[in-house]
């Protein structure tokens, strides 16, 4: 989709690239993430109201860390250095960067001694609280540079070059401890780069609607891949206005979902108007699964799988030419390793675990959004809460919640095991507050006592997390007496466990599923 006004983010491996990205579109403004090597034409071609240089865990001076070319500062486009853009913005343009002799990790106190548009509606000469993450620092500036703010230990803290609109800071406004981050990055987009808010999710969804429309010939119809998650279900809506009738969705039972969800998803699809093709695949899945352990061929045959069926199912109709699924901009940033050194993750079965060929071509009007995005749309298009908050359940389903081989006995148990994590967390409200909640079938077995015997049975894993885009989360700290329920009645209901333990890692460095 073209977009009248974006914002270029070049990532160099920060961990917190995907959060500069999201804390500019939270302005209304369109966002993308390109590698530390995109090239000066694929820049120009972009067209980019400004251009925002990620932080990165190399040093500039190394051999072999990610540079730029020198021309990009001279293309006449606003540029924002944050921590290693900084360093490396005043490396090009010729001034000094070094081991400092004292690291700054952490919140630090910033005194702004300059006005400069960076900082309207902040005060000259008042302290703010900014987060730092460096043991590197400009050491001498790059001719025509001036300071703008300093720190005890960084005399330059932010620089600028204003005629030319270079501006770098030391410091990360993209997280939340930065307490003047979100107004350093409004003033960076709106008075410096001249963007309006013109990405808005009303606008989003009438540029989309309008894009499959052109796309889709009369005469063709369209195949989706519809889970009842929030992601395949505002894609079909988003479809089914395009093109309306000629949209088949399809729903597939892998064998692997949760307790009663085929029969919950159907009457959500139908309370929605969305009629529902369903196809029991399960023993396909489970026959093509069985020996398997390592998770990343199990995404692959996974999503090989439902592309095999997809097919298979567009042959019964006449004119099928696309199929339309849920991908989001995380999966895509996950999967593939786009995003200069940084490594891939997983490969997300709807996209590093498809086949190279396909007889479909894909329709994925979500692809450049994030989850919080799709709500959003969500909520423009009338959607009911149910669906709206339903938890993200993976694409593999269980089968990346079951670690090591997946079986039929592996599979009841854990169904058994995860419906009760989700209906305590409905009864006590936890449900809508957390991003996840989930249980985990490990490929242990550990002693216990019941009923004064000895038993030799399996472990749950218990995993609750807070998230915003699921690019980085958290554990949640959930009140004892309901993990003791939790735990007391998956023990005492589901046959084959004897011990439940509750996951209290974040990601980074855990993913939150295990698998």
């Amino acid at each position: 989709m073209e977009h009248p006004e974006k914002i270029l983010v070049i990532d160099f491996g920060s961990q917190t690239t995907q959060l500069i990205a999201r804390r500019i579109r939270e302005l209304s403004v369109y966002s993308e993430i390109k590698p530390c090597f995109v090239t000066l034409e694929e820049i120009e071609a972009f067209n980019p109201k400004g251009i925002i240089l990620s932080g990165g865990p190399a040093s500039v001076y190394d051999e072999g860390a990610p540079t730029v070319d020198r021309a990009l500062f001279e293309l006449g486009i606003p540029v924002l250095g944050i921590c290693y853009g900084a360093q490396l913005m005043a490396q090009v343009l010729g001034g000094k960067v070094e081991r400092s002799i004292k690291r700054e990790f952490g919140p630090v106190q910033l005194e702004i001694i300059a006005n400069s548009p960076l900082f309207k509606g902040l005060s000259l000469n008042k302290q703010y609280q900014v987060w730092m993450s460096h043991s590197d620092r400009i050491e001498q500036l790059p001719p025509d540079f001036k300071t703008l703010a300093r720190t005890s230990n960084t005399p330059y803290a932010v620089i600028a070059q204003e005629e030319k609109a270079l501006y770098g800071v030391q410091f990360h406004p993209e997280v939340v401890h930065t307490e003047i981050g979100k107004e350093l990055l409004r003033n960076f987009v709106f008075e410096i780069c001249g963007c309006s808010e013109s990405w808005t999710m009303p606008s989003f969804i009438e540029a989309t609607v309008e894009e499959i429309r052109n796309l889709v010939k009369p005469e063709e119809r369209v195949i989706c891949a519809l889970s009842g998650g929030i992601d395949s279900t505002v894609t079909a809506l988003l479809v089914h206005r395009a093109i309306g009738d000629r949209l088949i969705s399809v729903f597939v039972d892998n064998g692997l979902l949760r307790k009663g969800e085929g029969t919950e998803v159907l009457e959500l699809m139908q309370g929605l108007g969305l009629k529902l093709d369903y196809v029991d695949a399960s023993k396909l899945f489970l026959e093509r699964l069985k020996g398997i352990s390592d998770p990343e061929l199990k995404r692959k045959i996974i999503g090989e799988t439902f592309i095999e069926v997809f097919e298979k199912k567009a042959m019964e109709y006449e004119g099928v030419r696309y199929l339309a699924q849920g991908t989001l901009y995380p999966d895509v940033i996950e999967s593939v390793s786009f995003k200069g050194p940084s490594a891939r993750i997983k490969s997300h079965h709807n996209v590093g675990g498809l086949p190279e060929k396909m007889h479909l071509q894909l329709i994925e009007p979500l692809r450049e959004l994030f989850k919080d995005e799709v709500r959003k749309i969500a909520e423009v298009l009338g959607l009911p809460k149910r669906i709206i908050w339903r938890q993200p359940f993976p694409g593999p389903g269980l089968a990346v919640r079951i670690l090591g081989e997946i079986t039929e006995e592996k599979l009841a148990i854990l169904r058994e095991a995860d419906a009760i994590v989700t209906e305590e967390m409905l009864a006590s409200e936890w449900y809508y507050r957390v991003w996840q909640s989930f249980a985990v079938l490990l490929p242990v077995k550990t002693v216990g006592v019941m009923g004064d015997e000895r038993t030799y049975e399996y472990v749950v894993a218990i995993r609750v997390v807070e998230s915003q885009d699921a690019m980085t989360a958290d554990w949640v700290r959930l009140p004892y007496d309901l993990l003791a329920r939790i735990s007391n009645r998956i023990i005492n209901e589901v046959r084959g466990v004897n011990r439940v333990v509750y996951d209290i890692s974040s990601k980074p460095p855990a993913t939150i599923e295990w698998e």
